[in-house]
């Protein structure tokens, strides 16, 4: 009885012992701050399944191609939570599925201030983050360069527009958008924060399929890409301003 109580208490504790003692793989200074700013008090795994792919040096750091993948997983996903640990605005999107026809994946293009490792924490229905991880080289100044879209002539008579299209991939289907706004991060002076901060994904009778709050590290003529389930779906967005967009794939 005494062995099937220690042997029960400590196949209890090994997972506990290893979660404690399992250190950042890319060894960064603001890795614990975040996680708890982030994530709280939840279990969190870093996890190869989770897949963070960025190019490995930014030629252009006010437009990084950010993709994660957590379809390895294999299981239900409530949320996935997107920075970078170095930004000035470290936030990048926080994107919760709210239907099985939404699969754990999305691509956005952000700015980077410096090298800086990226990270997408993945919630499961368990309760548990797996967190994935890379890092990106960078020159540096994305987050505080000049805005290349205000110095486009007629620029605000394009805001709001999006183009973009649904492509099929077997049974599920890419929706790649790119929106005309400026997503000014309040950094460069004289020019405020104006950015879009709420999206909601929608099927064709309007039954919200995925919501999504973004920030302003996120670049100008912002990229997005998600994966469903089925033909039809709807984009719809918000800036801070109150502007309001939509768009049908």
């Amino acid at each position: 009885m005494r062995r099937s109580l220690l042997a029960l208490l400590w196949s209890t504790l090994i997972p506990v012992l290893a979660q404690a003692s399992e250190s950042d793989p890319l060894n960064s200074v603001m890795w614990d701050y975040h996680r708890e700013r982030m994530l709280g008090g939840a279990p969190v795994r870093f996890d190869e399944r989770v897949r963070v792919i960025a190019p490995p040096f930014a030629e252009d750091s006010r437009q990084v191609p950010i993709q994660v993948d957590a379809r390895a997983l294999g299981a239900p996903v409530s949320r996935i939570l997107v920075w970078a640990d170095l930004n000035p605005i470290p936030r990048v999107i926080d994107f919760h599925p709210r239907s099985e026809r939404v699969q754990p994946f999305l691509a956005v293009r952000i700015r980077v201030e410096q090298a800086t490792p990226v990270r997408a924490a993945v919630l499961t229905e368990e309760g548990i983050w797996h967190v994935g991880s890379t890092r990106v080289d960078a020159a540096g100044g994305g987050c505080t360069a000049p805005s290349v879209v205000r110095a486009q002539d007629g620029w605000e008579d394009r805001l709001g527009q999006v183009l973009g299209g649904r492509f099929p991939r077997g049974e599920f289907s890419r929706l790649r958008l790119e929106l005309s706004h400026p997503m000014d991060n309040g950094l460069v002076d004289g020019i405020p924060e104006f950015f879009v901060e709420q999206a909601e994904l929608r099927d064709a009778e309007g039954t919200p399929l995925a919501h999504m709050e973004l920030y302003s590290a996120i670049s100008e003529n912002p990229n997005l890409s998600f994966e469903i389930l089925g033909r039809a779906a709807r984009l719809w967005l918000r800036d801070n301003n109150g502007n309001e967009f939509d768009a049908a794939f």
